[in-house]
């Protein structure tokens, strides 16, 4: 309907130029809104006031002008001019039903556009480091990172879903010393495990398993394991964590050697990685892709990134180190892409794989970071600044944290990890679709109170269990009808759309109505919370018609009109749920009696 008015208004400007009350050229796009309020119009374009100055008019003079030279349309009962110059559209009866028949006729693919570019863009999203379980946090950006991508692709975007897998530097190392200390205390080692070591019960799990596999092969006495080693951080503020851990990692490189400590680190990782992805899995959240962090080293990419910086006179040397010249760029300060041993920074590990995105053809790159990561953006940005790569195709999408709560309670639940709350944990208490709305029902830089109570409960408060619903009440309904010898005939209903005339029906087919658009402007700003914020409000307004009025009638043509819109209803329920991740439920659990 929106590219309906938006042809004929530029029709009429067309006009204008013609008649020389517009200059000829090329016309400025035209917007054309839903009205916010139903007695101002249906649609509002604010045409006129962009136009004035240019047409030296005032703005009102040239709706008036505008709406002269509008063509006619049997879509539009009439049009209005309000305030400075507003044109205000009041769509025709036939026009608001005309949506059930092409809900019908497009059904899974209505709201979708077609594919508008052979580019694909790229989203990045979860890309936790493989030393633990994923926790509640990580499942926040799975489910906000999994509906953008879908949500993009309902846009009319080729879309590659990618998961980077921090395989390679310090946090890895500790979790290799972690397995191989709990090994070590397995095989009878009186070990005192260091602070800035992995304490999880899944540390255990894959120390049992090195364990099964070289018996004692690996062990080494403690003494000689703690030889040189500094002292670990201690209660009267003695010791250094940091110097401790790194100190336990070279130790454990030199007493097992390269092999031997390659065949821990991997066992740590791919097991851990294998948790993540069968985790992820389980939750409906899919990759297209993998992407190692050590390939960038193994295939000289950092390196060819450091020489492009170089090359671009953005970086320098100073202390043995090489940094990258980010103030320049309006960084707070500059940053270490190369240490003085000559190894490189994650950042330059970072700056390497971005490049590689560009280099892979990727139109947009859309990257869900959690919010202790906003002040990485700029950095990364300036550093594809100074490779003379476009940054502005860069966006960043940051996500909060939540918080679990029951009731009023913070909650605490026990994990076998001890430390954190697992997203396996969550989704086994919750379920998948009740984990994946409440993630994603608000904004992703907002906090969100994730209530446990509330999301497990079969109300009308719970907002999953309230969209669910009523997809699963329009099952009933039509079922109730099959029952009664009254099966939907879509012919009839319709052929008999202009029955549908009351107040509840009329909000249903405008709230219908603008699903399409709404998928461009959420794909538009990255904000799949907007899809869920509509399919509550597309409840609500399918709630109430269901309490106002009678579905299952005597008349034939009636009936099976109304059937007929809740069948478009129960479409854009599931299109909607869909790009959420969210299932779409036939039959629901409820205590009274739901017949109509």
């Amino acid at each position: 309907m929106k590219s309906h008015l938006c042809e004929l208004l530029h029709a009429a400007l067309q006009d204008l130029q013609t008649q020389n009350i517009l200059a000829a050229g090329a016309l400025p796009e035209i917007g054309v809104d839903h009205a916010r309020d139903r007695q101002h119009g249906d649609f509002a374009s604010n045409i006129a006031l962009t136009l004035a100055k240019a047409a030296q008019r005032k703005p009102r003079e040239l709706a008036q002008q505008i709406v002269a030279h509008l063509p006619a349309s049997d879509k539009v009962a009439r049009v209005e001019i309000a305030g400075p110059g507003f044109i205000n559209f009041f769509l025709a009866p036939a026009a608001w039903q005309e949506v059930v028949n092409t809900i019908l006729d497009a059904g899974a693919a209505y709201g979708r556009a077609a594919q508008t570019s052979a580019h694909p863009v790229q989203v990045e999203f979860v890309s936790a480091n493989p030393n633990g379980p994923l926790h509640v946090g990580h499942g926040r950006g799975a489910a906000i990172g999994s509906a953008l991508a879908n949500l993009l692709e309902a846009a009319g975007l080729k879309v590659q879903r990618e998961y980077y897998v921090n395989d390679a530097g310090r946090q890895m190392d500790i979790l290799a010393a972690s397995v191989w200390l709990r090994y070590l205390e397995l095989c009878g080692e009186p070990v005192v495990f260091p602070v800035n070591g992995y304490k999880g019960a899944y540390v255990y799990d894959i120390a049992r398993a090195l364990q099964q596999t070289h018996a004692t092969r690996l062990r080494h006495a403690l003494s000689e394991v703690m030889r040189d080693v500094p002292p670990d951080a201690a209660a009267d503020d003695s010791g250094d964590k940091e110097a401790h851990i790194d100190a336990l990692i070279a130790r454990m490189k030199a007493l097992l050697g390269a092999d031997d400590y390659r065949a821990v680190f991997d066992l740590g990782l791919s097991t851990i990685l294998a948790d993540i992805r069968d985790d992820l899995a389980e939750f409906g959240v899919r990759y297209d892709h993998w992407f190692s962090e050590r390939s960038l080293t193994a295939s000289g990419a950092v390196q060819r990134a450091v020489e492009r910086l170089k090359q671009s006179g953005y970086l320098y040397e100073a202390g043995g180190a090489w940094w990258f010249r980010s103030t320049a760029f309006g960084d707070e300060k500059d940053r270490v892409v190369v240490r003085e041993n000559g190894q490189p920074t994650y950042f330059a590990s970072d700056i390497a794989y971005h490049l590689g995105k560009y280099e892979r053809g990727f139109e947009r790159i859309v990257n869900v970071w959690g919010a202790d990561h906003h002040g990485y953006i700029p950095r990364v940005k300036a550093a594809l600044s100074a490779l003379g790569e476009d940054a502005a195709r860069l966006h960043v999408v940051l996500v909060q944290f939540a918080i679990l709560f029951r009731g009023k309670e913070r909650a605490q639940m026990s994990t076998r990890a001890g430390a954190f709350v697992t997203l396996r944990s969550l989704r086994a208490e919750v379920g998948n679709d009740a984990a994946r709305f409440f993630y994603v029902m608000r904004k992703s830089d907002q906090h969100l109170d994730f209530d446990l109570e509330l999301a497990t409960s079969r109300s009308n408060e719970n907002p999953v269990y309230y969209v669910q619903y009523a997809h699963a009440r329009i099952c009933s309904v039509l079922k109730q009808g099959e029952d009664k010898g009254w099966a939907w005939s879509s012919a009839r209903g319709r052929a008999h759309l202009d029955l549908l005339v009351e107040g509840h029906e009329w909000k249903l087919l405008a709230t219908l109505a603008r699903y399409p658009a709404l998928i461009e402007a959420a794909a538009a700003l990255y904000e799949p919370h907007q899809i869920a914020y509509y399919l509550m409000d597309l409840a609500t307004d399918f709630h109430t018609y269901y309490n106002a009025q009678p579905f299952l009638v005597a008349d034939d043509n009636l009936r099976d009109a109304r059937l007929s819109l809740l069948v478009a209803t129960r479409q854009v329920l599931r299109n909607g749920l869909d790009v959420l991740g969210v299932s779409a439920p036939t039959s629901m659990q409820r205590d009274d009696n739901d017949e109509k």
